[in-house]
């Protein structure tokens, strides 16, 4: 992430953001992208509203055109009411919602954020997630860098899981379900007893096997097989009433376990 915003200078190979490469266009770079680090710094003796100026005037924004900025930002980060509290005195969230005020002010196209919901008790990290949803209608590119992996599985369309500075998959969140043949489960409730159910799938080729777990079937696909609906057509065909048929997605949290071998630096 740093390389990206121009931080650091590659060790080796090259790294672009909106086409340019950060190596040898750092300052048309640090135009297009805000960036927010897990714990952002702030000046106790400002205000919101004075914070916000700051920055505007750093990123050469005229004196004119401020105002309504800093106003625009607030409201998108649901801060007004906070305008002209001191900085020192916001919560951890609001903290974190004044730090991606902070790096919207100059309209960036691209958002780079490390850990944006590290800290915040629940309804804060909810607030977050919304926030982060609204600025994707409005078109922006964000990268995000966390370890609430159950919260990137809601927002993302592409992740990237890393182990030791190398990938260990790239790619989107359709792309990583076959990989680890995620959709080869299917969770299953039959009307009355489930008996002549389980005969019947278990002789199936394509069906590895058939576990009763409470009021449920978890049938598991042999690899490569797809579902394509032939568990609802055998047990209909075989006079059996079908009430609830749904494949079992893995969790992110999950693939993450199975890419990873947990090594350490």
């Amino acid at each position: 992430m740093r390389i990206l915003v121009t931080l650091l200078e590659p060790t080796r190979g090259e790294a672009f953001i909106d086409g340019l490469n950060v190596s040898k266009k750092g300052k048309e770079v640090r135009r297009r992208v805000g960036y927010m680090p897990d714990f952002m710094g702030v000046y106790d003796d400002l205000k919101v509203f004075e914070y916000l100026e700051f920055f505007a005037a750093a990123f050469g924004i005229e004196y004119r055109k401020r105002k309504a900025i800093v106003d625009g930002v607030l409201e998108l980060t649901d801060l007004v009411s906070k305008r002209s509290a001191p900085v020192d005195s916001l919560s951890r969230g609001m903290q974190q919602r004044l730090g991606l005020a902070r790096v919207l002010i100059h309209d960036p196209k691209v958002l780079i954020l490390d850990e944006p919901a590290s800290g915040l008790d629940p309804r804060a990290r909810i607030e977050m997630r919304e926030l982060l949803r609204e600025l994707k209608r409005m078109g922006k590119t964000i990268m995000v860098s966390s370890h609430i992996l159950s919260e990137l599985e809601e927002i993302c369309d592409r992740i990237g899981i890393i182990e030791r500075g190398q990938f260990v998959f790239s790619g989107s969140m359709e792309e990583i379900r076959p990989r680890l043949g995620i959709h080869s489960k299917v969770r299953v409730k039959v009307l009355g007893d489930s008996t002549r159910a389980v005969e019947m799938l278990s002789a199936l080729p394509q069906i590895q096997k058939v576990e009763t777990t409470g009021d449920y079937l978890s049938v598991t696909f042999c690899d490569g097989e797809k579902t394509d609906g032939i568990i609802a057509r055998t047990l209909v065909h075989g006079g059996v009433d079908l009430v609830y048929l749904q494949p079992e997605q893995l969790k992110l949290d999950d693939a993450f376990l199975q890419l990873t071998k947990g090594i350490v630096h």
